[in-house]
């Protein structure tokens, strides 16, 4: 089975991975709010998510359930690293504002109230889905690259999100033009330190290999 097959049979978890970080440029964009597209897009998408991991692990497709599980664990605990850089950059003024806390008042639809307990818990559940969704992304597209194309797949993360509607909308301007250089520098640092953690952590999941190791997609290819 060639590369290509192979992709096109991770397609729709690829899809499903996308949902979560598509939906905040999405509301941005006009296309719903947060709030609604929480309901239509992000929950739905993760629970396909959970599913298609619970049923390719029972059906003993072990390969694509340790890309989704390994993927997701590995995109969620280097959030941790994205934000020991983001959070001290914004305690400093480096930041227009705290996103996770402002998705979350999106999320919950609290926009004329303000955050709420619940609704910072609920922007941060959302910005670690999101590490977890690029963790699978990466994981899903990386075949048979070394891990640490991370880094450039987590600046490019970080360079979509300068360019994105959200930027527009915080008032900044595409790479915070109109904010300060030290807003861009500190989304592509951050963004390098998931990167690294999503390599290393990668990696260090990946040591007791098997005679199906998921970078190969050997076992896709016999299936």
């Amino acid at each position: 089975m060639s590369q290509i097959q192979i992709l096109a049979r991770r397609a729709p978890f690829l899809l499903a991975a996308a949902a979560a970080p598509l939906a905040f440029p999405l509301s941005q964009m006009g296309y719903g709010t947060l709030h609604d597209l929480s309901r239509m897009l992000i929950l739905p998408a993760a629970v396909l998510l959970i599913a298609a991991w619970v049923w390719l692990a029972r059906t003993g497709r072990n390969d694509l359930a340790g890309l989704l599980s390994h993927g997701a664990l590995a995109g969620a605990v280097a959030t941790i690293a994205l934000e020991l850089i983001r959070y001290p950059a914004f305690r400093l003024g480096f930041m227009p504002g705290n996103l996770p806390e402002l998705m979350g008042v999106l999320l919950l639809d609290r926009f004329s109230l303000g955050p709420s307990d619940a609704s910072t818990l609920a922007g941060f559940a959302y910005h670690f889905w999101n590490g977890a969704c690029f963790g699978i992304t990466f994981a899903l597209l990386r075949m048979n690259f070394s891990n640490w194309w991370a880094i450039p797949f987590g600046v490019a993360i970080g360079l979509g999100f300068l360019v994105s509607p959200v930027v527009m909308a915080l008032g900044v301007g595409v790479f915070g033009v109109n904010f300060g250089w030290h807003f861009a520098a500190t989304v592509l640092m951050a963004h390098v330190a998931f990167g690294i953690a999503l390599a290393r952590i990668l990696t260090a999941l990946e040591q007791p290999r098997s005679e199906c190791h998921p970078a190969t997609a050997c076992c896709e290819i016999r299936g």
